[in-house]
């Protein structure tokens, strides 16, 4: 039952918010009266819930079990305010991410008015290789972790997006050199992203912090150290 009922829960992504219980149980590869069945109890705990339109949304019920990941909760809490300041110098966007495998997590992002559009949201996963955050997260990945993803085809998102193992190890190496990464057109071909590491009580790399800008106006040297900062006092408020 409980594999079930986390299909079910799995159908739905960032496309497909709304579905029907016809789609649910297509989508759970299960039979439409035991979608029946396991959709009434969901919607009864509150996972789900069901709109005048007839389709079933993602409840609150989740959301709220999800937020106590601990993860991302202490973490998230202990970020805010500074990401919050280099919002309130930079106006760009300001993301948060942790790593989840062969894939990044955004627990957190402030976005500008007037910020370059990005195609991230929180609680969404991305591939690791492109983004800053991603770049600096892989490069402070365990070495079984890096083969694993350099084993594999490394996704292209646009004409920049480096998919040579070869470079891309040089790249990390540069990461983890130089103590901040560089995104550059890597996922549209409008944005360019600096990120920098956050470090847990055990000096291990947790999780990662970057700013998004209009690759027009982007000006590396500027904003590194504004994100290496950050980074710092983040980590530093971890280990309190």
């Amino acid at each position: 039952m409980t594999s079930k009922v986390l299909a079910l829960l799995g159908a739905f992504g960032p496309a497909d918010p709304a579905l029907t219980l016809s789609e649910l149980a297509r989508r759970a590869g299960i039979s439409l009266p035991t979608a029946h069945r396991r959709v009434a109890e969901l919607v009864e705990w509150g996972a789900l819930e069901r709109g005048e339109d007839g389709r079933y949304r993602i409840g609150l019920r989740l959301w709220e079990v999800g937020a106590l990941a601990p993860r991302g909760l202490g973490l998230r809490e202990q970020a805010l305010p500074f990401l919050e300041d280099l919002y309130d110098v930079t106006h760009e966007n300001v993301q948060l991410a942790i790593r989840d495998g062969l894939e990044l997590v955004f627990i957190e992002r402030i976005a500008g008015r007037h910020a370059v559009p990005v195609l991230t949201r929180v609680g969404g996963r991305f591939a690791l290789p492109a983004t800053g955050v991603g770049l600096v997260l892989l490069a402070h990945a365990p070495a079984e972790v890096q083969e694993q993803l350099l084993a594999a085809p490394l996704r292209r998102y646009t004409a920049l997006t480096i998919t040579d193992p070869s470079a891309l190890r040089r790249v990390l190496a540069d990461v983890r050199r130089q103590g901040y990464a560089v995104s550059d057109r890597q996922v549209t071909m409008d944005s360019f992203s600096v990120a920098a590491p956050i470090r847990g009580p055990d000096d291990a790399v947790v999780a990662a912090v970057s700013l998004v800008v209009a690759h027009e106006r982007a000006d590396p040297l500027t904003l590194a150290p504004l994100v290496r900062a950050a980074g710092r006092g983040i980590s530093r408020a971890l280990r309190r």
